[in-house]
């Protein structure tokens, strides 16, 4: 739920008559979503439920083009909303050249027990997925290597805005800017895109189980549900194997599909990817495809795809593929209306919202500005007198005075390795004696015992 906090943002100095707008006092609804009561699986972390403040600054990071290195490439060049947060692009263009895999789409990335993240679940959760794209010397090029900056040049950069010091005191009740809350925060965004207006959730709300006809569904769409769920020894295709419905994710404990080409690159082979998006959306409410399938971009059409599984071949060099599409266990042999009933099945998991609803959408205006309105009863000017705190000097050798609005308060110094060196309880004005401690670079909090209220600041110590 809102924390009822008292915040306020300085004016944006760069701010054009026409610009992007983010009322803090009416934040659009990501934390209470009107998901279907059949979807169960959720990858969902219990330290990092979605909060309606934590996935808005999420989107403003996602869609930010300053988290790349030359203020080119946003999270969201890559996953576009027209294109269910996908490309329709072979592979994506990043500040030093282009992505090895095509963009998977992100829509319900959430709903699914794979909590894993990638085509070939190198990130062990969507928290580690959110910053390494940043990091990626190709795509946003914060990477530390080849002669880019590092992770904490960026925060460097983010603490020199007018909004992100404001933003992360919002969500996390202090302005420390982390790598932790930015994963957080980018996470909880992503696993907020959900996709379930579709004309399958119409029918599916009507009856009792997939395997019941949909009164709203062709007797083609019928024919190619049941051929989803069920399996080959009985005439199916037996996609649920490993796209279980309602949610339409990928299973955990996969091995490849198959699909072991590189994009752009005839010559190699991949056999690392084991992942997959959701099968939600696969095109848009037009029926164009949302780009095209697979890890390499490969397949064009829906028809291509069942195309691929109908006539799947195995390979020698693929020593990775997965068992349910192996031997007699995969003899599909479909005809070719029951292969265009199944690609009929798949259009009827299209949605609607998830391409237009303004939760998702960039919150920017053209020129790359935003505009935050802060909430009622607080002033621009407000933020020093009621907020801020002075330390000086600072640098400091033996000792620091701290001033502060009239109050208790408890003080807390960190060390650059994020340990406590220093806590007590202080008065408005006080003098603090940090002869014993090292030198080197210290955050000081500072927490309002009356309000709750947390400020810091960061000490260098000679």
């Amino acid at each position: 739920m809102r924390r009822k906090t008292l915040l306020t943002v300085a004016v944006i100095s760069s701010l054009v008559l026409i610009a992007g707008t983010v009322d803090l006092n009416n934040l659009l609804n990501y934390e209470d979503q009107n998901t279907p009561s059949y979807v169960i699986e959720d990858n969902t972390p219990q330290d990092n439920e979605i909060s309606d403040e934590g996935a808005t600054l999420g989107r403003i990071l996602f869609y930010d083009k300053k988290l790349s290195k030359d203020n080119t490439i946003a999270c969201a060049s890559c996953h576009l909303q027209e294109y269910a947060f996908g490309d329709t692009a072979l592979v994506s263009t990043g500040v030093n050249g282009v992505t090895a895999r095509h963009s998977m789409r992100l829509v319900n990335a959430r709903y699914s027990d794979e909590v894993r993240a990638f085509w070939d679940e190198r990130a062990v959760s969507f928290e580690d997925q959110a910053s390494q794209p940043i990091q990626d010397h190709v795509e946003m090029g914060y990477s530390g290597t080849s002669g880019d900056a590092d992770f904490e040049d960026l925060i460097v950069e983010l603490e020199a805005t007018d909004i992100y010091p404001v933003l992360f005191e919002f969500v996390f009740e202090d302005s420390t800017i982390t790598e932790e809350r930015i994963q957080k925060s980018i996470a909880q965004f992503v696993r907020s895109m959900e996709s379930f207006d579709s004309k399958y959730d119409i029918g599916r709300a009507q009856v009792n189980n997939d395997q019941m006809s949909f009164p709203n569904f062709t007797s083609e769409e019928n024919l190619g549900k049941q051929l989803f769920f069920t399996g080959p020894p009985m005439g199916g295709a037996g996609c649920m194997r490993c796209h279980d419905g309602p949610e339409f994710t990928l299973i955990t404990n996969t091995d490849n599909n198959g699909v072991i080409g590189v994009a752009n690159d005839t010559s190699s082979i991949d056999l690392t990817n084991t992942h997959s998006p959701s099968l939600r959306d696969l095109v848009n409410p037009n029926g164009e495809m949302n780009g095209p399938f697979m890890h390499d971009g490969s397949l064009d059409d829906l028809e291509a795809v069942v195309d691929h599984y109908n006539d799947l071949e195995e390979v020698a060099a693929n020593t990775n593929l997965d068992f349910r599409l192996a031997g007699a266990m995969h003899a599909l042999d479909l005809n070719q209306t029951e292969k265009d009933a199944l690609v009929a099945f798949l259009h009827t998991l299209t949605g609607s919202d998830i391409y237009t609803n303004e939760k998702w959408s960039d919150p920017f205006d053209e020129q790359g500005d935003i505009e935050l309105i802060p909430l009622e009863g607080v002033g621009n000017q407000d933020l020093e007198s009621a907020y801020a705190f002075k330390v000086f000097p600072n640098p400091a050798t033996t000792r620091f005075k701290i001033e502060l609005k009239e109050g208790f308060y408890q003080l807390e110094i960190f060390d650059s390795n994020g340990a406590k060196a220093k806590s007590r309880i202080i008065k408005s004005q006080h003098t603090e004696d940090v002869s014993e401690l090292p030198s080197g670079i210290y955050t000081i909090r500072v927490l309002n015992l009356s309000t709750q209220r947390v400020s810091s600041q960061t000490l260098i110590k000679d």
